[in-house]
């Protein structure tokens, strides 16, 4: 099985330690988990941010003094060539 040598200062390596005691594991398995969990963060993000996206108008509507509107940020990013402010 492929494996990797990672360098870490002192004081970065406590800090590992110390994030993979506080959850119960092991070093080695801390540090296997850590690239699985940010996939997942990642891809949890991604569905949030479609969700809300998919859901901005009902938002709007129920909630017509908050700012900013899905037509306010639409206005931003035809001012600003497709970038938001």
């Amino acid at each position: 099985m492929p494996s990797l040598n990672i360098t870490f200062t002192d004081e970065e390596l406590e800090e590992v330690r110390a994030a993979a005691a506080a959850e119960g594991k092991s070093l080695k398995q801390y540090v296997h988990d850590l690239p699985l969990r940010e996939r997942q963060r990642r891809q949890f993000v991604r569905y949030a941010v479609s969700w809300g996206e998919a859901h901005r108008a009902e938002f709007d509507e129920a909630f017509p003094d908050e700012m900013p509107r899905a037509e306010d940020l639409r206005g931003a990013e035809d001012r600003q060539g497709g970038a938001a402010a």
